[in-house]
């Protein structure tokens, strides 16, 4: 053999090499280009749940659609993956890569939040969603979520009380009831009109009740609905104490990892856009709740304004604002914000 045919053959396990390399990394880019990243999203509420089908599972199509399906989202619903109480930290651990909570099921994690389900805030679901996203946009409640990121906050409508089978025409009517609470400021509001609250998601309403734990409950009309509870009271007395507020947040770590234009899809489908989509959704409920309602219902149209109502709901409201003043947090001045935004946001 000549040497040039030595140096042939010699050569030909160097291309194949090449040409294997090659076609590796040509794998790996195509690979790469249609690689997805898989987003776990818990929530509390039933797969049944407008809020689930029409708010979040509409945000996850909407996401995997506009980012070609480099991105896909898997809903955990009914505290599969994180409890209530534990969902926000559950996001910032990385538990969830998303999570929507009720911010007051975390005790003290969220004060000035909570401003907005003070009496005489927000009179429907939509204002109330308004509200709490802009005072978020202003960045008077910002801070508050700092250790994830937040993509859009939302609202119930007003909350009211709900019994078994007592009719509740003013604050005196309420001595002595276990009355369930969502949250610690609405544990305050209740207290202050005598009940005894009792603090519970709204997933466990219907067994508590169903087994006599309860005289009746605070909730709004969609969560009536949501939960069953309708199925359960006979008297509604449609006085507005409170509203809820709701985020929906992400894990900051895993917004960060993303490429530019997953974040790009990520930041479109963030803010008021959706904030007032979930308002929607929930006032519809709530009148689809209201409409389902069995037994009587007494309205109590302006509980601040004057009456039996005005005088104890007004000393919670400014007990919670003064405690919260003391502690160093500008509760006022949301409060106020909270107020000023009513006109901007009667939508």
């Amino acid at each position: 053999m000549s040497l040039n045919s030595r140096s042939v053959v010699a050569s030909r396990p160097a291309r194949a090499w090449k040409r294997a390399a090659l076609g590796l990394a040509l794998a790996c880019a195509a690979g790469s280009a249609s690689a997805t990243t898989t987003l776990r999203f818990a929530h509390i509420w039933p797969t049944t749940a407008a809020i689930h089908k029409e708010v979040f599972q509409a945000w996850a199509d909407t996401v995997e659609k506009e980012s070609n399906g480099e991105l896909k989202v898997q809903i955990f619903p009914a505290q599969t993956l994180t409890k209530s109480d534990t969902a926000y930290q559950g996001v910032v651990n990385g538990i969830a890569d998303i999570t929507a909570i009720v911010q007051g099921y975390t005790a003290g994690r969220f004060p000035l939040s909570q401003v907005v389900e003070l009496p005489g805030v927000s009179m429907s679901a939509r204002q109330g969603s308004c509200i709490t996203q802009s005072l978020y946009d202003e960045g008077k409640i910002a801070s508050e979520y700092a250790d994830s990121h937040v993509l859009y906050l939302f609202a119930s409508g007003p909350g009211y009380i709900h019994t078994s089978d007592k009719v509740v025409k003013t604050p005196e009517d309420l001595q002595g009831l276990r009355i369930r609470r969502p949250t610690a400021v609405v544990g305050k509001l209740l207290s202050e009109m005598g009940a005894q609250p009792v603090g519970l998601p709204a997933p466990e309403i219907y067994s508590s009740m169903q087994r006599g734990l309860l005289d009746g409950v605070a909730i709004n009309w969609e969560g009536l609905k949501t939960f069953r509870v309708s199925e359960l009271s006979n008297e509604h007395t449609e006085v507005p104490f409170y509203s809820l507020v709701f985020v929906t947040t992400m894990n900051k770590k895993t917004y960060d990892r993303l490429p530019d234009n997953l974040k790009k899809v990520i930041d479109d489908n963030s803010g008021m856009k959706w904030a007032m989509k979930a308002g929607t959704v929930f006032a519809a409920q709530d009148a689809e709740g209201r409409a389902e309602a069995r037994g009587s219902i007494l309205e109590v149209k302006d509980p601040l304004a004057s009456g039996p109502w005005a005088a104890p709901l007004k000393k919670a409201t400014e007990g919670y604002l003064d405690e919260l003043n003391a502690s160093g947090k500008n509760a006022t001045e949301v409060y106020d914000e909270a107020k000023r935004l009513q006109g901007e946001c009667a939508i």
